[in-house]
């Protein structure tokens, strides 16, 4: 558990400064600034918005495999960029090129290849969660981006400090303090706080941003009045309950994060013993189909 109370961390816009002076945050796609720049306009251009994605054609082909996902909720089947853009809007459409884009800021990055099928399975849960449990606020898409930037900071720390693996190791064995304290004793900063920094930079949602800042302090879920929006609090709890099932099903390395903030998250999304063994037989089901 976090050591500040609910609501009284140091501002983060003082965090975010240091982290930008000391971590080589990944620059946002050129694209996101053209998608969003269309959408400040009072009429965007659609047309032009398709071909600039066309232009990239792995670009494209992810965003009509997004749109087709069950996530984004488009209810008929798109084949071209055009009636995925027309499915999805602008917004969607931002953020579903983000979640494509966001593998490839990281050049080199086959060596953490299961940390990406990792993210990509809890992306997957994650977004099938957020149907299933159905809480005001929380949107299946916003739960998938969620999922797959929710540890991004991972990586961009383990390519920068030599010595991070030996930190994670450590903070993924701790079974009372939160793992960004650990973080935060050998480092100036945390995973969390600096995949805050990179989603906002690459223009997420606030409520992603922040969920990503909190992932880790139980009482930001924990409290109402922790000042963390409701959508943040129901993101943070089924990423890490989507994490729980994964490792449960396919006995993958167990952290202490379920231990530290399963009650937490149970209490949050109202799941009982038996909801949560009928969510792990249902996502075996989910984790196989994103295999």
């Amino acid at each position: 558990m976090s050591d500040n109370p609910p609501g009284r961390q140091r501002p983060l816009d003082e965090l975010l400064e240091r982290t930008i002076r000391d971590i080589d945050i990944p620059p946002r796609p050129t694209i996101i600034d053209r998608i969003c720049h269309e959408m400040r306009r009072e009429q965007p251009d659609l047309q032009y918005v398709g071909q600039q994605i066309s232009a990239d054609v792995s670009l494209a082909a992810g965003l009509i495999k997004t749109a087709n996902s069950p996530y984004f909720g488009c209810h008929s089947r798109c084949r071209s960029v055009r009636e995925a853009l027309l499915m999805l809007g602008l917004d969607a459409t931002s953020r579903a090129i983000a979640a494509i884009s966001l593998r490839q800021a990281f050049p080199g990055s086959a060596h953490y290849e299961r940390f990406w099928q990792a993210s990509a399975q809890i992306a997957a849960l994650s977004g099938w969660l957020a149907q299933t449990v159905r809480k005001p606020a929380l949107r299946a898409d916003d739960a998938y981006t969620y999922g797959l930037f929710r540890d991004c900071g991972i990586v961009i720390l383990l390519r920068r400090f030599p010595a991070y693996m030996q930190t994670l190791g450590r903070a993924n064995r701790e079974t009372e303090r939160a793992f960004t304290d650990v973080e935060g004793e050998a480092l100036p900063t945390n995973h969390s706080l600096v995949g805050c920094l990179m989603a906002r930079n690459w223009w997420l949602p606030e409520e992603i941003s922040l969920a990503i800042r909190n992932h880790h302090d139980r009482d930001a879920i924990d409290h109402f009045e922790s000042g963390l929006p409701a959508a943040s609090r129901y993101l943070v709890a089924v990423s890490q309950t989507a994490e729980h099932i994964l490792q449960e099903v396919t006995g993958a390395s167990h952290t202490e994060e379920w231990k530290k903030l399963g009650p937490s998250c149970r209490r949050l999304l109202g799941l009982d013993d038996a909801a949560l063994a009928n969510l792990y037989y249902d996502g075996a089901a989910v984790i196989k189909s994103n295999a």
